[in-house]
């Protein structure tokens, strides 16, 4: 017999709005705690001195977490102007500092050139690895680092207020891989200024939203009441941008056995339409959401009229 698994087989999603100074590997495992959970994981790490939308897997939502990874995701920040610290945010020591304080103007206006794809240096205080390390601790070690840049998407940044003149407040939607605080750093080149991000928050990550979020708190609350099934969304709900496929019992049963079922000819159309790109430009996808009930049975590939389960779930 295999070993039994320790904790309560619970599966779902939690939208955490994740405190300051808390890192994200600790939020998941207070999460799991909280739900005696046998198994769980984050979908895009939040630094511990940001807050907002920490999306965080349970059980068999974990088979989900590599879909959500290359979600688009919303950050409101601040930048405070006059100070440049070694990871451009509040943590670091400073390295300089300037009387220059741009108007919000002026540096809305410099932000409009970010918009698009761009090529942006990661910060040496970041997740980035380096012959197999990462590369915040290899900054902290004093190690002078030379980072590639990487193509990323800006896809909307906006100055949303600026309450003084030492500070401006930016809300951005961008994709993967992009750092707000190589932003603020770029953008503080541009218009000849020292800054770092003094505050921030991400509003969104994929479906993820801050209507849906729900604190540390109240999910400790909801659990000694027993009530934290309240707050826990569904397996599939980081797979919003997939398409789903009713199947019958039968089916069910067959692609939750990892075997693959024939598709009718009716069937392989609708999907082929609602599979290909929305512009027309791009590969269409072939992966298709298999549901039975309601619920989720099988992640699929669509292939020769066939669909044959990638991840299946055991819900």
């Amino acid at each position: 017999m295999g070993r039994r698994k320790k904790g309560d087989a619970v599966s779902g999603w939690i939208c955490l709005d994740k405190p300051y100074d808390l890192g994200s590997t600790s939020a998941v495992s207070r999460i799991r705690r909280i739900y005696n959970a046998q198994k769980a994981g984050h979908a895009g790490t939040l630094d511990p001195l940001a807050t907002g939308i920490l999306p965080i897997a349970l059980g068999e939502a974990t088979k989900t977490v590599p879909f959500l990874m290359d979600a688009d995701k919303t950050y409101r920040f601040t930048v405070e102007w006059g100070v440049e610290t070694a990871s451009f945010d509040r943590e670091g020591a400073v390295t300089a500092t300037s009387d220059v304080r741009p108007p919000a103007a002026a540096t809305a206006e410099a932000l409009r050139a970010f918009i698009g794809e761009i090529e942006q240096i990661p910060p040496a205080f970041s997740a980035v690895k380096v012959a197999g390390e990462r590369a915040y601790d290899l900054a902290r070690e004093g190690v002078d680092l030379d980072l590639a840049p990487r193509k990323v998407v800006i896809h909307r940044a906006e100055v949303t207020n600026a309450p003084d003149a030492h500070h401006v407040e930016i809300e951005i939607h961008c994709g993967k891989g992009t750092y707000v605080r190589a932003l603020a750093r770029d953008l503080a080149a541009v218009l000849g200024a020292k800054a770092h991000v003094s505050a921030l928050r991400r509003t969104r990550v994929g479906p993820f939203r801050t209507e849906r979020a729900v604190t540390l708190e109240l999910l400790e609350d909801l659990c000694n009441r027993d009530g934290g099934s309240e707050v826990l969304l569904p397996v599939e709900t980081a797979l919003d941008d997939i398409p789903a496929m009713a199947v019958t019992a039968e089916d069910a049963f067959r692609l939750s056995q990892g075997r693959p079922i024939v598709l009718l000819p009716r069937q392989v159309e609708t999907l082929k339409a609602r599979l290909s790109s929305p512009d027309g430009a791009g590969p269409a996808s072939r992966i298709v959401l298999a549901v039975h009930g309601g619920s989720a049975v099988s992640i699929c590939e669509m292939r020769a009229g066939q669909l044959r389960p990638t991840r299946v779930f055991n819900l």
